[in-house]
């Protein structure tokens, strides 16, 4: 297996919150322009890669924003008070460093409480190691969004890093798009803005391409851990092809499809029905009059942390698996 492993602990790396994108929106252009017959960005800051073809129009959407902290006050001793860009756990972000645009570091604390299960993110604050307001003012403004800030690592099974969600899915993509022969079919890669505030910039590319099927990739959660709750989706079992979650039902014209590709290609999968949570099909789907859609998930366990682990072999079935759905004709 041929993993790119420099390439995802590139695309990790990149700060991206919602909301900010840009970099990584450089990033990902760099990395694919030579592909792609014509490569854009929309108004709201969605990167729109275009393979042209004759046949149906498709939209592959990964978004490359990131969940993150906004500050919100900064008290005279220098503490930076914040909320969320996103899904943020209090638990999982204490003690936690975070990293902002400019690179200042900071670490999340909290205040003491007699209940670690009443700590809010109203209770915790960053500290820069600011002297005072003046300082820390030097370097970090209200308005200001920072991201979690911890090293990546892999070893022959897996990667375990922040922000595979969802930039696991933006390397699925762009792999895939670098393998895709010419094709009949019409094929429009979008890395998508905001998908962690409410699944944005899929929704607004979505109303500009007017796509005939959408496809969605990103990641998803577990069940194969101690004591997890029963959910059919583990690691090293292969890509994950949705059938529900909160945000849609995926079409059957794409999600059987999907599996008869898997099944004939041999390409190792696995049937997700998630109980809460979405990605950017939800918003795809009810474009307009409809697209039928559907999504490649990858299975990832402790999501939204600083330690989202998914298996290699896992990341190499989803991109053949979007490779082999864009080759055929539809």
């Amino acid at each position: 297996m041929d993993f790119n492993v420099d390439l995802l602990q590139k695309l990790v790396s990149v700060y991206g919150p919602s909301g900010d994108e840009s970099l990584i929106s450089a990033t990902i252009r760099q990395e694919i322009s030579e592909y792609v017959d014509e490569i854009t960005t929309d108004a709201l800051g969605n990167l729109i890669a275009r393979k042209r073809g004759s046949g149906k129009k498709i939209m592959v959407s990964a978004h490359m924003d990131q969940i993150g902290f906004i500050v919100t006050d900064i008290d005279k001793e220098g503490f930076l008070r914040f909320g969320n860009v996103g899904g943020i756990s209090p638990d999982i972000s204490l003690s936690q460093r975070v990293i902002f645009k400019n690179g200042t570091v900071g670490a999340i604390f909290s205040e003491p409480i007699e209940k670690s299960s009443e700590r809010k993110l109203e209770n915790m604050y960053i500290d820069i190691g600011a002297k005072n307001k003046e300082s820390a003012e030097k370097l970090v403004n209200v308005g200001d969004m920072c991201i979690y800030y911890s090293p990546f690592a892999s070893n022959e099974n897996v990667v375990f890093t922040p922000y595979l969600d969802d930039r696991a899915g933006c390397f699925v993509a762009i792999e895939a798009l670098k393998r895709l022969p010419n094709t009949e079919n019409d094929v429009y890669f979008v890395f998508s803005v905001q998908e962690e505030v409410g699944l944005r910039g899929a929704r607004t590319a979505a109303y500009g391409i007017e796509p005939d099927f959408g496809i969605a990739v990103d990641v998803t959660a577990h069940g194969d851990t101690p004591k997890a709750k029963r959910f059919a989706i583990g690691l090293h079992k292969g890509a994950a092809i949705k059938v529900k979650d909160n945000s849609i039902i995926t079409h059957p014209s794409v999600r059987n499809v999907l599996i008869e590709i898997a099944k004939e290609k041999n390409i190792p999968y696995q049937l997700e029905v998630l109980e809460f949570g979405g990605t950017d099909s939800g918003a795809i789907h009810i474009s307009k009059t409809g697209v039928p859609s559907g999504v490649i998930s990858i299975p990832t366990r402790y999501v939204h942390s600083t330690v989202e682990m998914a298996s290699k072999e896992d990341i190499e079935s989803s991109i053949t698996l979007l490779e082999e759905y864009l080759t055929m004709k539809h």
